[in-house]
């Protein structure tokens, strides 16, 4: 057990100074005031930095060079494990692009492996497609878009969202059922890649679906006569949806409406590939070059190919460039997606009992200092 000391503590409920994380083994003891600690219990100096729940992202392509599309093994899981420590993201959806259902089945298998011995790390796959509207595809493989097997999402659901956690589709290419059978097992259901109206958007909300993949790209969009798809996450409260906020994928004056909206329903999702924490100029995504430069990955075409975005950066510019609070954005980080795929039982809080995952991070310079996954602290920055 150790006490870690001299830092802010953002729980995802309250903010609290002159108090110290009790940790024991891998999980959070207790939150207690400085001067009740006893000599006995060894401490941790913060350095009087930020130290908030480890970063969730439920929407990572890739990271440090590699993409999960291109080589879908455990050793990529690592290096984007290892990749996403250096920015505070201490848990991830490893997503699973438009690809064939070979490959669905190299990832389901692989993700089950890995989360045999690292369950923390890897919370299951997310599957980008394949079932979505071609007219919506962006950056994904036309030649995979297709519509449903039912013998492929049968595998899902045996799989069970201790592997298939949550699936990305276009709710007007699926069949009620089909969302049904998904949400019985307890597999999240996210609509995206998708040109539905806003009644069609509306009932696939009614028959199960719950989140909404990078509000306002690839979807229908909110028009007075046709809401779409963005007006209909923009109008149910339950809604979840996961928002890119790089400053390329959605206008800032956007997001700052979508949260005034959705409130505690908007949550950060990097949408990352190999040029985030990666030195690449180029990669491969849905058969496509994609290139990146001044902090953008497009393709020839133009086209938004995910992103080099870091889960730090994203609460970064939602603080500085949005108007919100580091706080409210660290939760947009940490509470909202865990709550989004049902782990906020373990994870998103800094509270007795929770997975001792935090990050220390220096709020004014937005640079992470430090990592605790599982108990285990790791130096980033400089100590000072």
């Amino acid at each position: 057990m150790y006490a870690l000391t001299n830092c802010t503590l953002y729980t995802g409920d309250q903010v609290l100074q002159n108090y110290a994380l009790l940790i024991e083994s891998a999980r959070i003891l207790d939150l207690v005031p400085e001067r009740e600690l006893t000599k006995e219990i060894p401490q941790i100096d913060g350095q009087g930095w930020a130290a908030a729940p480890g970063f969730i992202d439920l929407q990572l392509n890739g990271c440090g060079g590699v993409m999960f599309n291109d080589a879908i093994t455990v050793a990529t899981l690592d290096t984007m494990h290892h990749t996403n420590l250096k920015s505070g993201t201490t848990s991830f959806l490893p997503t699973l692009i438009t690809t064939s259902d070979e490959a669905m089945r190299q990832a389901m298998m692989v993700v089950k492996h890995y989360r045999h011995q690292h369950p923390n790390r890897v919370l299951g796959l997310h599957l980008e497609g394949p079932y979505l509207n071609p007219k919506r595809g962006g950056i994904h493989d036309a030649s995979f878009i297709r519509s449903p097997d039912q013998a492929m999402v049968e595998e899902w659901v045996k799989a069970g969202t201790e592997v298939v956690k949550l699936v990305t589709l276009a709710p007007e290419v699926v069949s009620v059922d089909l969302i049904h059978t998904l949400v019985a097992v307890g597999i999240v259901v996210s609509a995206g890649h998708t040109e539905a109206s806003f009644e069609t958007a509306m009932a696939g909300f009614e028959a199960g679906i719950s989140m909404v993949t990078h509000l306002f790209n690839a979807m229908s969009p909110w028009l007075g006569r046709t809401p779409g798809v963005v007006g209909a996450a923009l109008s149910r409260s339950e809604i979840y949806t996961g928002v890119i906020v790089d400053g390329h994928h959605v206008h800032y004056g956007s997001v700052q409406l979508a949260q005034r909206l959705k409130q505690d329903k908007l949550l950060l999702v990097t949408d990352a590939t190999p040029a985030a924490g990666g030195e690449v100029e180029s990669f491969m995504i849905g058969g496509q070059e994609v290139f990146y430069k001044d902090g953008k990955c497009v393709s020839a075409a133009g086209t938004l190919g995910g992103s080099a975005l870091t889960m730090i950066e994203a609460v970064q510019n939602c603080v500085k460039h949005v108007g919100i609070s580091l706080a409210e954005a660290l939760r947009m980080a940490t509470l909202y997606p865990a709550r989004a795929i049902n782990v906020d039982q373990q994870l998103g809080r800094l509270a007795p009992a929770y997975q001792a995952d935090v990050v220390l991070f220096d709020p004014q310079s937005f640079t992470v200092q430090g990592v605790i996954e599982q108990g285990q602290l790791q130096w980033i920055g400089s100590k000072g």
